[in-house]
This record gives structure tokens, C-alpha cells and sequence, in this order.
């Protein structure tokens, strides 16, 4: 079975767990950090549309590994995080089910950029039994066919020849306002369709 590479990610869209949900993964671990990439921020929807959130990295400018990004903690981005997931999803059918689980990453620091976000996408997969597992890599490489570190990317979801399109709706809280947007991060989909998440998963595979 071939082996996919995913970059790490906060949030991640709901693209990137289709696949992470299959078997033979393995989480980029060697390569550089890269700014304004899904591996710092994630796009959910709210009422006045999509809304990006980044976690600030420690001298996110340069050229670092990403095992060594470090997360930013001079700015209340965790507040500001929370309050826009609350404002975004208080209302969605099944937030109240998920948020004592979720709600502690935005109360407590990690340090590194990776360690928050695998913890974090730990506890999605126990909420929804999965059993996610993956590896890391343990060497960097320069060229893999295909390449879902750098297609899965906010950029290129904006194209229409964006190959992981999910166009199969489902409820959104705001869907009366914007229709359906696809591709949002994993937790519109987890708070609009609790335990059906997995089926949607399963069903609508991008890969």
C-alpha cells in the first residue's frame, strides 16, 4: 500500500482527515517550517463568513525545522481562538458534546507547534473512535508523488483545479447565509455532524 505523507496541522481541513483516517501514514517531521500553511492555521465558518485562525510561531519568518517551531504565547491567541469557535459553533448541534474535551487546549500551553497540534488531533480521533494511528518521518524528502504537504494548502483550495474539493454538503450552522463551504476545518464538520462524522469520512474519501 503506498505510503502518504501529511504535514502537521492545526485543525486540520476536512480533506486532510479523510486520508489520515486511512492506513500507511506518516506526519512530516523533517521538513521546514512554512508560514500561512494549514500547518499554523485553520479556516472554519462563522457569521460573517470564513474566518482563518494562525497560531503564532517564535520568529515564524525564518527558516527553522518544524520540530522546533515554537508557539507564541505574547499575544491572547488562545483567548481569541476559543471565543471565535464558541461565537462560530454555540449554536451547531452537537458543540456542547465536544467542548469540555477541546476546550482545555485553549487554557493550557504547549510549546512546540507539533506537539500541540498531534494532541489535538489525538483527542478529535478519540472523540469520534477512531483509531488513528501514523508515524513520523524520519528523513526529509525533497520529491513525493503526490504531494499532499504542500496540495493541501489554504492557497491552492482556493483553485478551482483544487483536487481534494469536497463537494458533498452536509448541515452548517450558517448555510441560510453562505450556502455550502466546503473544505473548512475538521471541526465544522465535527460539531454539525457529531458521530456521523465518521461515516462522512469514510463515504467521501478524497484520495
Amino acid at each position: 500500500m503506498q505510503r502518504v505523507t501529511l504535514s502537521t496541522a492545526y485543525l486540520p481541513p476536512i480533506e486532510y482527515v479523510s486520508i489520515l483516517i486511512k492506513e500507511n501514514i506518516q506526519l512530516e517531521y523533517c521538513e521546514h517550517f512554512q508560514k500561512q500553511s494549514f500547518r499554523n492555521r485553520t479556516q472554519i465558518l462563522t457569521g460573517n463568513g470564513v474566518k482563518t485562525l494562525s497560531i503564532p510561531v517564535i520568529n515564524g519568518n525564518k527558516e527553522f525545522p518544524i520540530v522546533d517551531a515554537r508557539i507564541d504565547y505574547r499575544t491572547f491567541w488562545q483567548r481569541d481562538h476559543w471565543r471565535t469557535i464558541v461565537s462560530a459553533y454555540n449554536n451547531s448541534p452537537y458543540f456542547l458534546y465536544y467542548q469540555d474535551a477541546l476546550q482545555p487546549f485553549y487554557e493550557t500551553e504547549h510549546t512546540y507547534l507539533t506537539e500541540f497540534n498531534e494532541s489535538l488531533l489525538r483527542t478529535i480521533c478519540r472523540l469520534l473512535s477512531l483509531s488513528c494511528t501514523w508515524e513520523h518521518t524520519s528523513e526529509y524528502a525533497k520529491e513525493i508523488e503526490p504531494d499532499l504537504r504542500q496540495l493541501i494548502h489554504p492557497k491552492r483550495q482556493a483553485r478551482p483545479d483544487y483536487p481534494f474539493r469536497l463537494q458533498v454538503p452536509y448541515p452548517q450552522v450558517f448555510s441560510d447565509r453562505f450556502g455550502f463551504t466546503p473544505n473548512l476545518s475538521i471541526l465544522d464538520l465535527l460539531f454539525n455532524e457529531g458521530p456521523n462524522t465518521v461515516h462522512y469520512l469514510q463515504n467521501h474519501c478524497c484520495f
